[in-house]
């Protein structure tokens, strides 16, 4: 048995995406796979995406079984199930493990600079020559996680492969024109229902070498204005709850921009010359919206600098 699975903190939409569809292709190759996690799911799997005919499988894990990693290629954060020795596929686009992989698994490793992981699935796909033969609802995922991925294709990171992965997949999946406003908003309803749940399933603790907070939470919303102005006092108490040296990417896709909420003047200052941002009062707005892969970048490539 093949396993398809990611990390082990949360599941977020392009990891929970990914491994669905990436399972099913398996299948559809002959190859016997499931798609499973036992991360809790955060709020980028909206409401109406869990009731999608289309979900993770149950499998209890063996010692037989290899390993395909989607969205992940960090071992110290894969899914507690996962036996490393026995990985045989790695599809990522977080930098920091690509020699690591590179030399392991060769072509077998797939660590590319592009916007969604469920792009280089969606790709795996046409390669095979069988896109024709996807789910509606398989491809309506891929797409969600593609919008939520690239800051609704806006972000700077979105590249011409997640735009035509996008437009082939909505396409397929008959998603209407307002379909990124209704998404995002429902994930913004959901957040702001219980703010320290949906922080607490997507926080990174960072190496401690790198010039960044020791924590990063990061929340996608379709307008952080309101929710910032509401409910600040709750986002530092929470992060501070975690670790006194934070930041908090909070993202806003209508306003098209990132806001980075910082726990101390010390983060400020070190965030500042690292990203080229102005804090006031502990708070920046970043024009054109900015993820968290991007920052962990920016402090890899400033030590790699120095």
């Amino acid at each position: 048995m093949i396993v398809v699975t990611s990390g082990s903190a949360y599941l977020d939409i392009d990891a929970y995406a990914g491994c669905i569809a990436f399972a099913q292709l398996l299948n559809l190759q002959g190859l016997e796979a499931k798609a499973i996690s036992s991360a809790p799911l955060n709020q980028s799997i909206s409401q109406t995406l869990r009731e999608w005919p289309v979900a993770l499988d149950a499998h209890p894990v063996t010692e037989h079984d290899h390993f395909v990693m989607i969205d992940i290629s960090d071992p110290c954060h894969f899914d507690a199930c996962v036996d490393t020795q026995r990985v045989v596929e790695v599809i990522d686009h977080h930098p920091g493990f690509e020699s690591y992989w590179q030399q392991r698994l060769g072509t077998r490793a797939a660590i590319e600079a592009v916007g969604a992981a469920c792009t280089q699935v969606y790709e795996r796909w046409v390669e095979t020559d069988l896109f024709h033969a996807m789910n509606p609802s398989t491809a309506a995922l891929l797409a969600t996680a593609i919008l939520d991925n690239t800051l609704n294709l806006k972000g700077q990171i979105t590249t011409a492969r997640d735009q035509q992965a996008y437009a082939a997949l909505a396409d397929k999946a008959g998603l209407a024109q307002d379909w990124p406003a209704r998404y995002f908003s429902e994930c913004q309803t959901a957040i702001e229902h219980d703010l320290p749940a949906a922080i607490n399933k997507d926080l990174k603790r960072m190496d401690a070498q790198l010039p960044l907070p020791r924590v990063i939470g990061q929340l996608t919303v379709w307008n952080a204005q309101h929710l910032l102005q509401a409910q600040r006092a709750t986002l530092v108490s929470t992060l501070q709850a975690h670790d006194p040296d934070w930041l908090l990417n909070l993202i806003s896709i209508d306003e098209h921009c990132s806001y980075l909420l910082v726990g101390s003047p010390a983060s400020a200052a070190q965030l500042a010359e690292l990203l080229d941002v102005t804090f006031v009062e502990q708070l920046a707005k970043v024009p054109g919206a900015l993820l968290r892969k991007q920052i962990l970048r920016a402090a890899l490539n400033s030590q790699t600098s120095h």
